[in-house]
C-alpha cells in the first residue's frame, strides 16, 4: 500500500553504454496501483544482467508485489541460467506461480501478468511474458513485437479443454468464465485450473542496429500501436523523457487504466 499514483526513475548500465527509464502512473479505476515493475542492473557471476520486467495485477496488488520481489531471484538462481537461460527461466515463471498459490490465502485471490526482459551483458535480451503487458524492441527504426499478448479469444481452446468458457459477458471483452481478460497469468486461484502460466520466450542479439526496447503494460497497448510507440521513444535520446511521452500521449488518447512503461536505450 501506499503507493504514490506516479512513479519514475532512470539508470544506467556500469560501462554507461545501456541507459533504462520508467514511468508508472494509476489509472480512472477507484482501487490501488496494481502495477509493478524492476528496473536496474546487477553484478551477477561475473557478468552484468539488465532486469527489467513489468507485473500487471488485478483483483489486488499482492500478487505483482510478490513478483516484483522474487521472480528475478528465482529464475537467476538457478544453476543452469547461464547454460540453459530458457529452462531456467520457464522452470522459474512455474515455480513461482506454485508459490504464489500455495502461498493464499495471505496472497489473496489476485493475480498478475508478467512481462521480463534479461539483458546479459549488453548482448543478448532474453523476453519471457504471461499475460497482455508487452515487450516491443526497435530494429532500425521497425518496431518488433517480443512477446505473445495471451488473450482469451486466441487461445480459447486451451482454456476450453481445461473446462473453462470464454465469454463477452458481462461487458465487451472475452474473458476466461466471465471474469478475467487474459488467458495466462500467475495466481488467480478460483481459475488456475482453466489458465495456464508458462510464459512465451523469445530471444535475440542486440546489434548495432538495435536502437531500444519497451515494455510496457496494456494500458499503452490498448491506445497505440508498436511502431507508433517506437516512432515516439525514438525521438527522445533520454530514455526516461521517452517513457514519459509514451505515458502522455496514451493519457491525451483517452486510457483508463494504470499505465507503466519502461524503456531501454541501448546506444548513446
Amino acid at each position: 500500500g501506499g503507493r504514490s499514483s506516479c512513479s519514475s526513475g532512470k539508470g544506467r548500465s556500469h560501462q554507461g553504454l545501456v541507459k533504462y527509464g520508467f514511468t508508472l502512473v494509476k489509472g480512472k479505476a477507484n482501487h490501488p496501483m496494481e502495477d509493478y515493475h524492476v528496473a536496474k542492473f546487477a553484478q551477477h557471476q561475473g557478468h552484468e544482467l539488465g532486469l527489467f520486467a513489468i507485473y500487471d495485477g488485478h483483483l489486488g496488488d499482492s500478487v505483482p508485489a510478490y513478483l516484483q520481489k522474487h521472480l528475478f531471484s528465482n529464475i537467476l538462481k538457478d544453476e543452469e541460467f547461464w547454460t540453459n537461460p530458457r529452462g531456467s527461466i520457464s522452470k522459474a515463471y512455474e515455480q513461482t506461480d506454485q508459490a504464489i498459490l500455495t502461498h493464499t490465502p495471505d496472497l489473496g485471490r489476485g493475480g498478475s501478468t508478467a512481462v521480463t526482459a534479461i539483458l546479459i551483458d549488453g548482448q543478448k535480451l532474453w523476453v519471457a511474458n504471461i499475460g497482455d503487458s508487452r515487450a516491443v524492441l526497435s530494429k532500425e527504426g521497425q518496431a518488433i513485437q517480443m512477446s505473445i499478448d495471451h488473450e482469451p479469444n486466441t487461445e480459447r481452446g486451451s482454456i476450453e479443454n481445461r473446462g473453462g468458457f470464454v465469454s463477452n459477458m458481462p461487458g465487451d471483452v472475452a474473458r476466461v468464465n466471465g471474469q478475467l481478460a487474459v488467458s495466462r497469468a500467475f495466481g488467480d486461484k478460483n481459475l488456475k485450473s482453466h489458465l495456464r502460466s508458462d510464459p512465451d520466450m523469445k530471444t535475440v542479439d542486440i546489434d548495432s542496429d538495435t536502437e531500444l526496447l519497451i515494455l510496457a503494460s496494456d494500458g499503452l497497448w490498448k491506445v497505440m500501436s508498436n511502431q507508433e510507440a517506437v516512432d515516439i521513444a525514438k525521438k527522445t535520446k533520454d530514455p526516461l523523457r521517452a517513457a514519459k511521452r509514451l505515458i502522455t500521449e496514451s493519457l491525451n488518447r483517452d486510457s483508463k487504466d494504470d499505465i507503466s512503461c519502461i524503456v531501454v536505450r541501448f546506444k548513446g
